[in-house]
């Protein structure tokens, strides 16, 4: 499992908002500790990208983090747009093949030069793509579980005041997302600290790493929070709400909301209550802030809950961003390894 940090976001629509991403990334890459080599193909990745928004959605936007897995560090690119979208992406994956005048090089490329690659694009629709470079070019081995987030700050802030984080345990994946009140550093001050408890206590019951946050956050603005306790051994999640974080199961055919008590964590929180709900193999849990519209259906989307848990929150995100507030979308999956 991947852990994920937070993305900076570059609107693309001309070839200077292109460089500047590309500069970026290479900034993150050396500081991780990319070589020369690695280094020039993120910005490579970068450029493709960007140069696909620019000329089939004339803009759109690419967000940039680093990842790390079993001690390995990466960079996540993540490309999103609302154009005309693509019919028949086998055939555009190919070296040679254009629909804009250009060589047609730049999917192929772009699917060489990445360790971890998905796209989702229906025509009409836009594209969304998730690509992941690992420092040794090799990246980690395969996991059961799958987890992709989009996790930005409102325009115009550095800080963002949305956080997740995915603490492992003996038997249990402890999922915490926070929601700092407003937005900014003062928001950040209260959402960091709390998920970061979802690493440091993941064995703990959700109520009780609940009540735990509670106290942390005293003397902060206080958050909304979510936690998710997975139990895949007994086949159980168990969750804790408190506030405005939405959080939703599919798993079989079924959607199962995720139910919070009103207050604040830090605050004036007044009950925590843990629900249990079933969960197996081939169940996705979605949970995002306020940023987020609640309206949202995945079903809208032919095929969408069959990709990477990255592409179905970098759509949820691209269409249903609020744009007055931090935004954040996180995607966990326990894939189905078959018997």
């Amino acid at each position: 499992m991947n852990n994920l940090g937070k993305q900076v976001s570059f609107h693309i629509s001309e070839s200077s908002e292109i460089a500047s991403a590309r500069r970026t990334g290479n900034e993150l890459a050396r500081r991780l500790g990319f070589d020369e080599v690695r280094t020039g193909q993120v910005a490579i990745v970068i450029t493709e990208a960007g140069t696909n928004i620019v000329k089939h959605a004339q803009h759109g936007e690419i967000l940039l983090r680093p990842v790390e897995a079993d001690g390995v560090m990466g960079i996540e690119i993540m490309s999103l747009d609302k154009g005309p979208g693509m019919a028949n992406l086998p055939l555009l994956m190919q070296d040679g093949h254009s629909t804009a005048g250009s060589y047609g090089v730049g999917m192929g490329a772009i699917g060489r030069l990445t360790q971890e690659f998905d796209i989702y694009s229906v025509p009409g629709q836009g594209t969304v793509m998730m690509m992941v470079l690992w420092a040794d070019g090799i990246g980690p081995l395969n996991s059961e579980w799958q987890v992709g987030a989009v996790c930005v700050p409102i325009a115009g802030e550095d800080a963002c005041g949305d956080a997740f984080r995915i603490g492992v345990g003996r038997q249990c994946i402890t999922v915490c997302a926070a929601d700092g009140l407003g937005h900014g550093p003062d928001a950040a001050r209260a959402s960091d600290p709390a998920v970061a408890l979802a690493a440091s206590h993941p064995d703990l019951p959700a109520a009780e790493l609940m009540a735990h946050a509670h106290r942390a956050l005293h003397g902060t603005r206080g958050a909304a929070m979510a936690i998710a306790i997975i139990d895949p051994g007994a086949g159980r999640l168990d969750f804790a709400g408190v506030g405005n974080l939405a959080g939703c199961i599919f798993y079989q055919d079924t959607r199962r909301h995720l139910m919070s008590h009103n207050g604040i964590v830090g605050s004036n929180m007044r009950k925590v209550q843990a629900f249990e709900h079933e969960w197996g193999a081939g169940a996705t849990l979605v949970i995002h802030s306020d940023g987020i519209a609640t309206r949202w259906d995945v079903n809208a989307y032919q095929g969408l809950m069959f990709r990477h848990p990255a592409l179905i929150a970098a759509v949820l995100y691209r269409d249903f961003a609020r744009q007055r507030d931090d935004a954040m979308v996180l995607v966990l999956r326990q894939l189905d390894r078959g018997p």
